[in-house]
């Protein structure tokens, strides 16, 4: 086995799983606020915000999808190792990662179902630049309102008329990363 997929996990997995989660908690609480999370060192081309957010979310029952460069020999050595997700299309995942033009297009994620609306993807989107500033977001968990630098803005506003169906998003982006829930309304 290669060192590489072996190293870059959680020195400390039950504290910085904790610490992380509990990031991922607050940035899906308050959209659109920028965080910091630390302790992965995942293979390129995942940045480590990205890294943290699949170690902390991903196990044996989150089928995830592995997006344009990211589904590579390195990403998936090393995410089978560290979670034991099993990779799986667009139409039966539960994470998907890639930038915004890998994603694409939207419609071929889970939105969940009336009976179960938690049903439904949450994509993970490289960026190579996040920052609070950009398209406003208003709704739950923002005082007023928000920015954050979106890749576009029809296809959130298309998602947030979904609710309560509907995909979320984080942003990644180096050791930040934001979240857009499907509850909030992109302006």
């Amino acid at each position: 086995m290669q060192a590489e997929i072996l190293s870059g996990g959680f020195a400390d997995p039950a504290i910085q799983s904790a610490h992380a989660f509990r990031s991922v908690m607050e940035a899906m609480a308050r959209p659109g606020t920028i965080h910091d999370i630390a302790g992965a060192t995942p293979p390129a081309p995942l940045s480590p915000a990205a890294g943290a957010v699949l170690l902390t979310l991903c196990d044996t029952d989150t089928p995830v999808y592995l997006a344009g460069a990211c589904d590579c020999d390195a990403v998936r050595n090393w995410l089978a190792f560290h979670t034991g997700a099993p990779f799986a299309g667009p139409a039966h995942c539960m994470f998907a990662i890639g930038t915004w033009d890998a994603l694409a297009p939207l419609s071929a994620y889970r939105i969940g179902t009336s009976e179960y609306p938690d049903r439904s993807a949450t994509l993970i989107v490289e960026r190579t630049d996040l920052s609070a500033s950009g398209t406003l977001l208003k709704g739950p968990g923002i005082k007023g309102r928000a920015a954050l630098s979106l890749p576009e803005v029809a296809a959130f506003q298309a998602n947030a008329t979904l609710f309560p169906l509907g995909l979320d998003f984080l942003f990644t982006s180096g050791d930040r990363f934001a979240a857009l829930p499907r509850t909030t309304e992109v302006m």
